[in-house]
């Protein structure tokens, strides 16, 4: 056996390790129909707020419950479309949707996206409301890189970005707005992108 011989072993190896420890399914096109919905959701809250009475948002507020509904409807839709657009590739490529390395990785993503949930919901409660884009891409984005690990993609680096944003929306929260555009809209779009012509259109 030749050189070549074993390094085309050691590389079926790595193949297989990687399959076995890694959900490799993650749709590309789910993270820019993602962003997609995010822009649409932030555009109808702008014009829903810019054009109320007030102008601003307040917790009691009816304004601030059609926000939250839109909100909830956008990480909804979101979802579901990941769920479908994964389980098709998934199938396409003649691999399983729910596996121990599936579990992990939506186990390891939720831990830190339920507990800023839980937070946020507890300073909104307290009213103070200041910090709620921040902490959102904080916790977002600390629950992505927890969650890369067991998934291919890069997502680690994205979760990177979601912090920087959210330390940065920390530090300027007048223009937290803007930041979860760019967050959870603008890089999303970019990212699904990049994964989708890297891995998605290669296989």
């Amino acid at each position: 056996m030749n050189s070549k011989d074993y390094l085309k072993d050691i590389n079926e190896i790595k193949t297989l390790m990687n399959k076995s420890s890694r959900f490799i399914s993650l749709s590309g096109l789910s993270g820019i129909l993602a962003g997609i919905y995010a822009l649409i959701g932030a555009a109808l809250a702008y014009y829903i707020v810019t054009n109320s009475a007030r102008g601003y948002l307040i917790l009691n507020g009816n304004i601030f419950i059609i926000c939250l509904s839109i909100l909830i409807a956008v990480a909804l839709l979101s979802i579901l479309t990941g769920i479908i657009l994964t389980t098709k590739k998934a199938k396409k490529n003649g691999e399983k949707v729910w596996d121990n390395s599936s579990k992990r990785l939506i186990l390891n993503f939720l831990i830190p996206l339920i507990t800023g949930g839980l937070y946020i919901l507890i300073i909104l409660e307290q009213q103070k409301y200041g910090q709620t884009a921040a902490l959102m891409l904080i916790f977002y984005g600390l629950a992505l890189v927890n969650a890369s690990k067991y998934s291919i993609g890069n997502i680690r680096y994205l979760g990177i970005i979601e912090i920087i944003l959210g330390l940065i929306c920390a530090i300027l929260p007048g223009y937290g707005f803007w930041l979860w555009v760019i967050g959870f809209g603008i890089m999303h779009i970019i990212y699904g992108t990049i994964m989708h012509f890297k891995h998605d259109r290669s296989n």
